[in-house]
């Protein structure tokens, strides 16, 4: 049952993605009319957060049935003694599952009112807490301790610091205000949190380093690595032995890698400031001593998680984004896979990854490099969770079910409550999670050959 409106897009960029998900190879095999019905599905299921909060265990600190049982204490807690299952996925042994509780049908909505922007009021539906500058209007009585109602202003048009705003805006939940309207709007923009609501990792991010499948000993590139949870991941299924190197442009978000590392005692992991455009090393006069740029064929594998247009995140109930920045990705993430493939060694595998649902990104960029590199082969994927990939890009049949579609349109929206979840099966809880996820693409290849005396 929907809560929320479809996600609010430009005409021109809906109409782009129509066009992708109606492409002539979907509609000669499902019929117009059902194409059609899957793609508004899909709007409508982008604005609504998964069912579940996935938790992944950095087994190199601590064991999952420990963290488990910390969850389970922790949710008993903030459910007034309710038992909220905690699952360990059977296909990820390191991840761990928590129905998310709702939709709350009975939630009494406060006079006293906050607005948030779109952003933020897409966190707060994931569980975040509500910050300082997240706010955007604040109701003129507001108080410390007040039970107030959090909205969110979907279209960008409540003026900041207003005392009210009737224009659009969706209601997201209650929760408590920490401080006063006062002190939200005077003073510089604290980094306090405002009101407290009560976040994980997404199921697809952490299929994607058990699809890599790092070794122990190994030397593996996390080509756009920010913010770390991948290169993490990575390192601890090695049991920190080997190499990760992290690559990301912005520096801010490298010291978070650097810092992530220490905290959870990963010692294999040596993150850099870097442009994965410009990672190749092809001058050999110079020794960089292990920092980047780096040879050809240096590393065993490469995860190539690729920026992109963010298309499959949920919930997200408006993108103000142009045509020309939803299509400006595809080009960058040609010229890091380019990149990715020189640096990768014969027999060495590659994986690339974006958390988008277009078809120019995804399945056209798997076609694309099947052709322009002629020493890559596509594998099958182990754990294979997600769908097959979509039609329209010219794969065969074969070549999409060796793809990972994870693919929000294909359960219907549902509630969630203790009863319910009673009466489940595990089998049912399990297959309801890994397909009510946000929108996900994994490919998987493998170097043949050496490609040095005929790059593309």
């Amino acid at each position: 049952m929907s809560i929320f409106p479809r996600i609010s897009l430009r005409l021109e960029v809906e109409n782009y993605l129509k066009e992708g998900f109606m492409n002539k190879e979907v509609v000669s095999a499902f019929g117009k009319q059902e194409a059609e019905r899957k793609f508004e599905t899909l709007l409508n299921r982008l604005s609504h957060p998964p069912s579940f909060t996935t938790v992944r265990v950095n087994t190199h600190l601590a064991s999952v049935q420990h963290v488990k049982n910390l969850l389970l204490d922790e949710l008993q807690k903030q459910f007034n003694g309710l038992s909220v299952p905690v699952l360990q996925h059977p296909g990820l042994q390191d991840v761990l599952l928590i129905p998310v509780i709702g939709p709350r049908k009975n939630i009494r909505k406060q006079r006293c009112e906050a607005i948030v922007g779109a952003h933020c009021g897409n966190a707060v539906l994931r569980g975040a807490h509500v910050y300082v500058p997240g706010i955007v209007s604040a109701s003129k009585f507001m108080k410390a301790g007040d039970v107030v109602s959090v909205y969110s202003d979907i279209k960008g048009k409540c003026k900041k610091g207003a005392k009210e705003f009737d224009g659009t805006k969706v209601f997201l939940g209650n929760g408590i205000s920490e401080l006063s309207r006062k002190e939200i709007f005077s003073g510089p923009p604290a980094l306090k949190y405002v009101i407290k609501c009560c976040l994980g990792e997404n199921l697809p991010s952490a299929v994607v380093a058990h699809v890599l499948d790092p070794q122990p000993g190994e030397k593996i590139l996390d080509l756009c690595a920010a913010p770390g949870g991948k290169t993490t991941h990575i390192a601890a299924l090695m049991h920190d032995e080997g190499e990760v190197i992290a690559l990301d442009k912005i520096s801010n978000k490298v010291e978070k890698i650097k810092q992530n590392a220490l905290l959870l005692g990963l010692n294999s992991i040596r993150a850099f400031c870097f442009d994965g455009t410009k990672a190749l090393k092809l001058d050999v006069v110079e020794d960089t001593k292990g920092e980047p740029p780096f040879l050809p064929e240096s590393f065993d594998r490469i995860l190539l998680d690729a920026p992109c247009s963010g298309m499959g995140q949920r919930p997200n109930m408006a993108c103000s984004w142009t045509l020309k920045e939803v299509t400006s990705y595809q080009p960058l993430q040609r010229k890091l896979f380019t990149v990715a493939v020189q640096l990768l060694k014969p027999g060495g595998v590659l994986v690339y990854s974006t958390c988008t649902v277009t078809l120019a990104e995804n399945e056209e960029q798997v076609a694309w490099a099947l052709a322009a590199f002629p020493c890559l082969q596509l594998q099958p994927q182990e754990p294979q969770i997600g769908g097959e990939g979509m039609m329209g890009a010219g794969l065969s049949c074969e070549q999409l079910k060796q793809l990972q579609r994870f693919d929000p349109s294909v359960v219907p929206l549902q509630d969630m409550n203790i009863d319910s979840l009673r009466e489940a099966r595990v089998e049912d809880i399990v297959w309801m999670a890994n397909k009510d996820c946000i929108g996900f693409f994994i490919a998987k290849f493998v170097k043949c050959e050496s490609i040095q005396e005929n790059d593309p």
